[in-house]
């Protein structure tokens, strides 16, 4: 017999995450999706055949667009909205969430589990140095953070409900995605087409200690088939999973192979700030994007200089255990510097770096 046809709910469908997502569900016989953002998709591409376009801090618009949609089974919630600061992200993430579920509930009859997207600063990776590898099991770290709030929320509201609810936490999602700027692929390319654009050399633009430091990212398509596994097996009900690529690297190994793939000197450690240094470059990129032929991207849609000084500025180890999600029965791992490099290879076959 034919598995039942799922409807997924993807919150924050246009990011890269909620993107690699989209086009997962759209390969999958046994699921259809409906993307809910802010803005449009950048692209047109069949996983958004049903799309919406909700404001989720406007209550009145959630119930709007969201209450109506009976035939949910699963909601994968991805949605994030920045704020200056750790204490003012809090009351607008949790409002988003909050919006989205409650506008869903009345008609949420056939819903079987809610998928929430977290991250390592869970255990305070953006704080300083903390315990590693990162278990599911550690302690909080101080507030504020958001994602506290959203798990504590999401856990008393599924309480008197019949469905189940599972948080993931990635580090540094990487994948191919327009218009989503905090995408380490999308900045760290820019960033060496500048510097190639100007003569320079593809110095790594953090600390010494943080090239040499461990660090991990999560690859878009392995989370979306981590997502797809937490929504729909027993194991991963009501648990929290930490999911990378399952490896560590250090940059100081990384940085001259990803200076191979644009033809540039690696260069020496040069420590900066790319929030200053970069500020006034969007005239310089205008001019990579006209010599190269390249889509007219605007240079603040593509990199968010801040979350390159934090990816690149770490100093200290950035390691999650994944044991716990391997144990439960996902235990899919990439190598993630052949990550890069494929990634960097789409970017540039789409024309989006040259």
């Amino acid at each position: 017999m034919a598995e039942a046809v799922k409807t997924a709910l993807v919150v924050g469908a246009t990011g890269v995450i909620g993107r690699g997502l989209m086009q997962h569900l759209d390969g999958l016989p046994d699921w259809h999706a409906i993307g809910v953002s802010r803005r449009p998709p950048a692209e047109s591409h069949s996983a958004w055949s049903r799309y919406l376009a909700v404001d989720l801090l406007d209550p009145d618009d959630a119930k709007a667009k969201l209450g109506g949609l009976s035939e949910v089974t699963h909601v994968f919630y991805t949605a994030f909205v920045d704020a200056p600061d750790q204490a003012a992200q809090v009351a607008p993430n949790l409002a988003l969430l909050r919006n989205c579920l409650e506008a869903l509930d009345p008609a949420a009859a056939k819903l079987q589990r809610v998928v929430l997207v977290e991250g390592t600063k869970w255990y305070g990776s953006h704080l300083g140095p903390f315990k590693t590898p990162a278990k599911e099991d550690d302690p909080r770290c101080p507030p504020p953070m958001f994602y506290h709030d959203q798990e504590d929320f999401l856990r008393g509201f599924a309480e008197a409900r019949p469905w189940s609810w599972c948080a993931l936490r990635p580090q540094t999602v990487c994948g191919f995605s327009l218009g989503s700027a905090m995408n380490l692929m999308t900045l760290i390319g820019v960033y060496a087409a500048i510097r190639k654009h100007q003569g320079l050399s593809f110095a790594y633009p953090g600390k010494a200690a943080a090239q040499r430091a461990l660090y991990q990212v999560t690859d878009a398509g392995l989370l979306a088939r981590g997502q797809v596994w937490a929504a729909t097996a027993e194991a991963a009900a009501d648990q929290a999973f930490n999911l990378t690529n399952g490896d560590f690297f250090r940059w100081q190994n990384l940085w001259p192979r990803l200076a191979d793939f644009f033809g540039m000197d690696a260069g020496p450690v040069e420590t900066q700030r790319l929030t200053e240094t970069m500020a006034d470059k969007a005239p310089v990129w205008d001019e990579v994007v006209e010599a190269h032929g390249l889509q007219p991207n605007a240079l603040e849609s593509l990199a968010a200089w801040p979350f390159g000084d934090y990816c690149l500025g770490c100093d200290y180890d950035v390691m999650s255990s994944t044991t716990k999600i391997r144990q439960a029965g996902f235990a899919e791992v990439l190598d993630s510097e052949d990550m890069f490099l494929r990634l960097f290879a789409e970017f540039r076959e789409a024309r989006i770096i040259p």
